[in-house]
């Protein structure tokens, strides 16, 4: 048996075992220096289980245990298990919606007694990411057709729609990164600019006026026909496609983002969107929230979340105030210092300085998955590598993102670091499944 368990480990990268756990420390140091008083005896609670940080400690040392446990798992397991897990999946998130409990007005938590509580949402991008790598991987699958695409597609963007119903739009939105190991494997690259064309001209809906972005289009339409006159003469359905991306267009500007912002998201998601771009959103043309009797006059709510967390960044300056010198994050004037803005009271205790190391080990991290993607030679193995780096770099851009202002409060945590159970337990099994894949790379896995 400790042959087996030594063969079983000599193909483990042991770069990326160091990295995770240092970020997991980081992410402990964080959260201790939220919390810190210094009239408290702290190590009496350092593994008391009754602060956040003693919590962090007790899910880290869980989470390694269920990291060597998948280290010494076959990795046949993985694609043998992969379509039943991601079955398992749709069912907790669907539980939610009968056992669920409301935390933070989303409904979706399973309450696992002591306190706990578990979010299928984050669980479910495992088994999405592994659903996704065995249907890439079958010998059948022709992921040129357009059939195997929007099978792909689906797959991926299943456990998104459920999370929008449970109030999840941040969670829901991780699935996007899906796109990316679907390009990889061959996904046309139209797909991946129509997606960005879409959502530009949803930004531009909300910036530009009404009628001022109609005349624009219609400009963007006349030049296109101006430019393509030669090859009209030759085919004429080319007005015809023009035209119909014009009706698209203008229709989406004019009737689809409005009735999205004021019928389908709540007045708090608007207003967090809208400010994004510098705007205010006027609550009482929102008619979800109307018929909730949640009316509630213009103004921007989270405004006051990104001015303080922008503030506590700011304060460090380059090097930082040092460690447990931090007056913002301390004196708790940032919302949610310990989950979303664990950033902050990085940014104020060590600096820009101290914030760029610690992306590097981000950026190290993500470029040393991508590296360990393309030695695959198993398209399961390679597939969900690159879901992992898209997942991985999705929370890390758009958390950081949203403390500094770029990007809508959507309560995306930070991997690895933000408090959080459930957070911390995906991430780790992310990580460890491909370890034990990379392990075993010399097999053909299907």
């Amino acid at each position: 048996m400790a042959t087996q368990n030594n063969t079983l480990s000599k193909g483990i990268d042991w770069t990326i075992v160091w990295l995770y756990a240092a970020l997991v420390a980081i992410g402990i140091l964080c959260i201790f220096m939220v919390e810190y008083r210094a009239d408290g005896n702290w190590m009496s609670t350092l593994f008391s289980g009754k602060t956040n940080y003693s919590k962090q400690i007790l899910f880290a040392a869980f989470c390694a245990v269920v990291g060597m446990f998948i280290l010494l798992t076959d990795s046949k397991l993985f694609t043998a298990l992969a379509n039943l897990l991601y079955a398992f999946g749709i069912l907790l998130m669907l539980a939610t919606f009968v056992i669920g409990k409301n935390i933070n007005g989303s409904k979706s938590w399973i309450p696992l007694g002591g306190g706990f509580n578990l979010q299928p949402a984050e669980l479910c991008k495992i088994f999405a990411a592994l659903a996704l790598a065995k249907y890439l991987s079958r010998p059948e699958t022709v992921f040129k057709k357009t059939q195997s695409q929007l099978l792909a597609t689906a797959i991926a963007l299943l456990p998104a729609a459920l999370s929008i119903l449970q109030h999840e739009l941040g969670l829901a939105l991780v699935y996007t990164a899906f796109l990316i190991p679907m390009y990889r494997e061959g996904m046309p690259a139209q797909i991946l600019i129509i997606a960005i064309s879409f959502g530009v001209l949803v930004i531009a809906s909300l910036t530009v006026e009404p009628n001022l972005l109609a005349a624009l289009l219609t400009l963007l339409a006349g030049g296109i026909l101006y430019l393509l006159r030669k090859s009209i003469r030759r085919n004429r359905s080319i007005i015809k496609i023009v035209a119909a991306c014009w009706i698209f267009c203008v229709g989406t500007q004019r009737l689809l983002v409005p009735y999205i912002f004021n019928n389908v998201l709540e007045c708090y998601q608007s207003t967090r969107i809208y400010s994004m771009v510098g705007r205010d959103y006027d609550c009482s043309l929102n008619q979800k929230s109307a018929r909730k009797g949640k009316e509630r006059p213009a103004k921007k709510p989270d405004d006051y979340n990104v001015r303080q967390s922008k503030i506590a960044i700011g304060s460090g300056g380059f090097t930082g105030k040092g460690f447990l010198k931090g007056t913002q994050t301390r004196g708790k004037y940032v919302p949610e210092q310990h989950t979303d803005f664990i950033f902050t009271s990085l940014g104020e205790a060590f600096g820009f300085a101290g914030c760029c190391l610690f992306l590097g080990i981000y950026l190290f991290l993500l470029f040393r998955i991508i590296q360990m993607g393309d030695r695959q030679r198993s398209t399961f193995s390679r597939v969900y590598a690159y879901s992992v780096a898209s997942i991985l770099f999705f929370h890390i851009a758009v958390n950081v993102g949203m403390t500094i202002g770029l990007f809508p409060i959507v309560g995306i945590p930070l991997p690895l670091v933000s408090y959080g159970g459930s957070s911390l337990l995906t991430f780790t099994i992310l990580l460890f499944i491909l370890l034990r894949l990379d392990a075993d790379r010399q097999m053909v896995l299907r």
